[in-house]
């Protein structure tokens, strides 16, 4: 999975959140949220970016373009 990290903290900006309550959502703090998306698909997992969709409420689109890798799942 590919993670566009620019996009995905813009979306967090115009969501009017932050990094630090997207981790919370996570139940991980704002430092391991960071290490887990420099990691990409090493790092998060598929249940992650499912808790970040929701949390952000993305569209499909939003979801590809943040997580473009995906290979057609629907999170």
């Amino acid at each position: 999975m590919d993670i566009n990290i620019a996009r995905l903290k813009e979306t967090v900006v115009t969501r009017n959140t932050t990094m630090e309550a997207l981790a919370y959502e996570l139940g991980i703090s704002r430092t391991t949220l960071y290490r887990r998306l420099r990691k990409g698909s090493a790092g998060l997992s598929l249940k992650d970016a499912r808790l970040i969709s929701h949390a952000l409420s993305l569209s499909r689109a939003e979801e590809m373009g943040i997580f473009g890798g995906c290979h057609g799942v629907r999170m």
